[in-house]
This record gives C-alpha cells, structure tokens and sequence, in this order.
C-alpha cells in the first residue's frame, strides 16, 4: 500500500545472484537467462509458492488472503501462506519469511510492511535465485538495490492516484471549498505518504488541509483523532483517511459529534463493511482497491514465471470510485472489481 514514485517502479526484472556470479536470473529456476524479464530453464511443473502478506487482524489482508488461496485452488498449485501477527509486526513477519526461506518453494509473494523489514530475507532468496513477486507494498528501492534485491514483478494499487481520486471526489462534495484534515496510517510509511500525497494534489485550491495526523491503521485511534480534530478545527468540512478501516472510525467520530452529512469522509480500501457505509451514506465514498485481485495476481505471476514466460515489471492494480450511486454494484461484485480492468498475467498461463 504506500509508494513513492521510485518505490514504484521498483519492479524490473534484473539480475540476481546466482551461482556466486551476476547473471539473469530465471525466474522459478534460479538458472541463468539470456534476456532481462524473461525465464530460462522454466519447466510446465507447478510451482511451489510461499506467500507472507501483512497482519490478518485487518479484513484488506483477508481478503488478499482469500485471493491467493482461491487462485491457488483454480490453478491447481500449492501455496503457503504466513501472515504477520499484525498489521505493525515487523519483526515477526520478517522472522515467518526467513523460516520459509529455507524450504523448498520456488515463488515468494511478499507484501512487506515497511519498505525494509523483509530485505533481509529477500537477499537470502536472491542469493538463491528465487523468484520473488512484491504485491501491495513495495519493497523500498534503495534498500533493495544495497541488498541485491530485485523482484520480478511489482503488482499493487498506484496509492498516489488512489488519493487523487478522493481528492477528486472531496472537491465534488465541496464544492464552495473549505477546510478539511487527513488521517493516515503509520507515520513513515510509504502506502499512506502515497495516498496523502496524491489527495493533496486531488483537491482544488479551494480546499485547505489543515491538519495531517497518523492513527496507525487503527479504527479506535482514528475515532479518538477525528473527536480532537474536529474539536481543534470546528469548521471542519471533511476528512480524507488512508484506509477504511480508519475511515469507518472517522466516520463514527463525525456521527457522534452531530455533523453526520455536514463533514464528509473519503477513505480507500473497499472493504464491505465500507461499501455498506457508503450505501447507508455514513461513509460518503471509497476509493476502492482490490486486494483480492491483488492476490490472485500474485499467484498467477508464480505460475507464469515457473512456465518460463517474461513477467511485465509493474503492474498496477485495478482502483475504483465508490459512492452512494454505485455502491449497490459495488457491493453485489465484492470482493472483485465491478468493472473491466487488465490481467496481464492470466494471458501468460492460458
């Protein structure tokens, strides 16, 4: 979920260390290629695919889950997943990557939770000559090139144009202007710096941010910061928040306080539970991604990159507008996009 624009793109397929030498490496054979992206000595056998996503404690990351396992089903393929403890485990989803590291899977699909706290292992499997696939949050640049790192697709939502979307919509909703204030994730990380970033750049001049505070992915801690925002800024318009999670707090913040349908509240995710509050309209609308679809990505690239086929380097997921006037098909097609958006990869294992 949060990157900059070097983050990325940090997705091309390049060399990897492979029998002490710098060579290509083939993408689920860790033998040596002749041409950048695309795989040598691949076989037609399925591979064996290892997937460490973030914290199950929040329904964005079930949802992939369930994308990674359903496809896992559809293709045919084993895939392991270890999930951290929590969306703030850093340390514990490093230490499930290093002791999967060391079985014998072909495909790593990682969706770190900063931009460093898997580099670690990933040089290890590198070093290997593994294929790693990065979904959702990607691996930060620089931290990967010291180490060695290159994954061999990035595939997630383009959070900067999540966020422009929403301001987009916050601009639509208010339209004489005004002041609003942002609620983001974990301070320092990418996706929601991403998110905040592109709102910002979304809205038109004539509304103010006029405060940016951090509540940690938290439901609870966006509700008791929302209550001391609004209480700071009584003028207050609407909030922008960096997940719905977040924003369905917010939202309980504004209910509470009275001003329910006089400050407006954009979150992004397209969770159900925020799809359902934006139909009742206590939410008024989700920039939805779709972790689902990001997870059957992820599963698809490994069975492509094990059949030998070239991996485009950065994929962008498909994102979404949701409002009261769409919410209905929204719902009726969760956890999948409502509407057209490109696989790439599902044409390279027909």
């Amino acid at each position: 979920m949060y990157a900059n624009a070097r983050g990325r793109r940090l997705a091309v397929v390049g060399a990897l260390v492979a029998a002490g030498a710098l060579a290509l490496a083939s993408c689920g054979s860790g033998e040596p290629a002749g041409t950048a992206g695309q795989t040598a000595g691949a076989t037609t056998a399925a591979p064996r695919i290892a997937a460490v996503i973030k914290g199950l404690d929040n329904p964005f990351f079930q949802t992939m889950k369930q994308g990674i396992d359903e496809q896992a089903k559809t293709g045919g393929v084993q895939v392991t997943v270890q999930a951290a403890n929590a969306i703030t485990d850093t340390t514990g989803q490093a230490d499930k990557l290093d002791g999967l590291a060391g079985q014998d899977f072909s495909c790593y699909v990682v969706n770190p939770i900063s931009g460093t706290n898997l580099v670690q292992g990933l040089a290890k499997l590198s070093a290997l000559g593994k294929t790693v696939v990065n979904i959702d949050s990607p691996v930060d640049a620089k931290a990967a090139e010291s180490a060695g790192v290159e994954p061999a697709t990035y595939i997630g939502t383009d959070n900067a144009e999540a966020g422009a979307l929403a301001g987009r919509r916050m601009g639509e909703l208010l339209r004489g202007g005004g002041q609003v204030a942002v609620v983001g994730g974990i301070a320092g990380d990418v996706t929601s710096g991403a998110r905040v970033e592109g709102f910002q750049r979304g809205v038109p001049a004539n509304i103010k941010v006029v405060q940016t505070v951090a509540a940690n992915w938290e439901r609870q801690a966006a509700l008791t910061a929302a209550t001391d925002l609004m209480r700071a800024h009584p003028e207050l318009k609407g909030f922008f928040v960096a997940n719905d999670d977040m924003g369905l707090g917010v939202a309980r913040a504004v209910a509470n306080s009275g001003k329910a349908g006089q400050v407006k509240v954009i979150s992004v995710d397209g969770i159900k539970d925020a799809l359902e509050a934006v139909k009742a309209g206590t939410l008024d609308g989700t920039v939805a991604q779709y972790p689902y679809t990001i997870g059957v990505m992820g599963v698809e690239a490994c069975q492509a990159a094990a059949a030998g086929k070239r991996l485009p380097p950065n994929v962008k997921a498909p994102v979404e507008m949701v409002t009261k006037d769409n919410a209905d098909q929204a719902l009726a097609a969760t956890p999948k996009p409502f509407g057209e958006y490109d696989d790439p990869f599902k044409a390279l294992i027909q």
